[in-house]
């Protein structure tokens, strides 16, 4: 009776995790944060955040809700102008003042530059508690189409550039003896998709970051957004955040490699096709259509 008994709690126990996660757009342990865990607000309130990409994207949704949440910004990016559209948004969503945040034009392929970045921070913030890594670019081309060069400038910008300011800013959080280091990742850097073969490379070398959140662009940039600041607040080392179904990709990835592999080859044909097709690559559900002229 006890065996029975037990062997049934374990069924439902496994189709509400089942369901947990069909319904879910982040892993389980991300989900289970949202619902029980610490909320943002708390977590972050007065914490200073230097955040990178915050000219637009998900980036400039992770400063509005930073700012709500009311940590002291530094928002970098090459882009000045918008970086001061996002500022003056920041303030109008919050209560922070305008010392508060502060927009400091960054390049990560310049890193040269970076130290004096980092020296401009703690001479207006004193510190930095969080580094919230979020700067970079993709890429969309076949792999014979692709010049050495431009590989080199993705694997410059997204790990090079990134590496550069995590360690310097680093070592001033080991000074401290406190900090956080956030990276963005993407899910091409786990299980790698076609026509970005040098992205993925990029990605994948910030897997070896201590703390990542994996975004898929696909989703509701400001859900994205909140996901991210969950997980920070709640100290999780590695989430996987996307809307269904690829949000199943890094588990066949994980448990299913051969699976994975197949789906893979046949996602990039259709991706091959809408690009040749002049449609959007990722739109995996959309077939191309050949059009024919009569002469």
């Amino acid at each position: 009776m006890d065996l029975l008994f037990w062997t049934a709690v374990a069924i439902v126990a496994f189709l509400v995790q089942i369901f947990r996660l069909i319904r879910a757009d982040g892993d389980l342990s991300l989900m289970w944060a949202e619902a029980f865990g610490a909320s943002p607000a708390s977590a972050l309130q007065g914490k200073v955040v230097w955040l990178t990409g915050a000219s637009g994207g998900i980036g400039e949704h992770l400063a509005y809700q930073l700012a709500e949440c009311g940590c002291r910004l530094v928002l970098s990016s090459r882009k000045e102008d918008e970086l001061e559209r996002v500022k003056k948004t920041c303030l109008e969503r919050s209560n922070l003042s305008c010392a508060n945040v502060l927009v400091l034009p960054l390049d990560l392929l310049d890193v040269d530059s970076h130290e004096e970045c980092l020296q401009s921070v703690l001479r207006h913030f004193g510190k930095v508690d969080v580094l919230l890594n979020n700067g970079g670019r993709s890429q969309r081309s076949l792999f014979l189409d692709t010049s050495l060069a431009v590989i080199r400038s993705l694997m410059e910008l997204n790990y090079i550039g990134t590496v550069s300011l995590t360690q310097l800013v680093l070592r001033e959080m080991v000074q401290r003896g406190h900090g956080t280091v956030v990276v963005v990742n993407s899910f091409a850097g786990i299980c790698g998709v076609p026509l970005a073969s040098g992205y993925c490379a990029s990605k994948h070398a910030l897997m070896l970051a201590p703390y990542s959140e994996n975004e898929e662009h696909k989703m509701a940039t400001a859900r994205c957004a909140r996901l991210i600041l969950i997980a920070m607040a709640n100290n999780l080392l590695e989430t996987w955040i996307s809307s269904q179904p690829l949000l199943l990709y890094p588990y066949i990835w994980q448990y299913l490699p051969s699976l994975c592999r197949a789906l893979s080859l046949m996602v990039g044909r259709r991706r091959i096709e809408n690009l040749r097709s002049g449609l959007d690559a990722d739109a995996y559900f959309t077939r191309s259509t050949c059009k024919t002229k009569s002469t």
